[in-house]
């Protein structure tokens, strides 16, 4: 078993929100990527899309998901599955963080993953 820490001296800031990847890491490799994620009280993180599917997991704190205009409340216990290509963003009205666990993969992260486990199995 390995368990890899979060760090919350070391998150690093992009798209609005602090964060810390947590998959892959040097002897723990998946299909694919992982990060716990920080959105601050008041804040709004930055409009973005990209090619991956992506699902988040809500932990703690309350905030809203916005997908191509669509706005949902996400509190925690809360799942929300964030179609490739499609416009997304978290707003924090509350008090307190919002902390959620963010997970994205695509046919190529997966494929590569595969392939190096096929390679292990064969002794390569």
């Amino acid at each position: 078993m390995q368990i890899r820490r979060l760090d919350r001296e070391s998150l690093t800031h992009k798209y609005g929100i602090d964060a810390q990847l947590l998959l892959p890491w040097d002897t723990v490799d998946a299909p694919f990527r992982g990060a716990w994620c920080i959105l601050r009280p008041g804040v709004t993180s930055t409009p973005h899309s990209h090619p991956e599917y992506e699902i988040f997991i809500a932990m703690s704190g309350n905030a809203a998901v916005v997908v191509d205009g669509e706005r949902q409340p996400f509190v925690p216990g809360d799942v929300a599955h964030i179609p490739p290509d499609s416009t997304h963003q978290l707003t924090n009205d509350g008090v307190e963080d919002f902390e959620y666990y963010a997970i994205w993969w695509n046919k190529e992260m997966s494929s590569q993953f595969w392939a190096r486990h096929e390679q292990e199995l064969a002794g390569g």
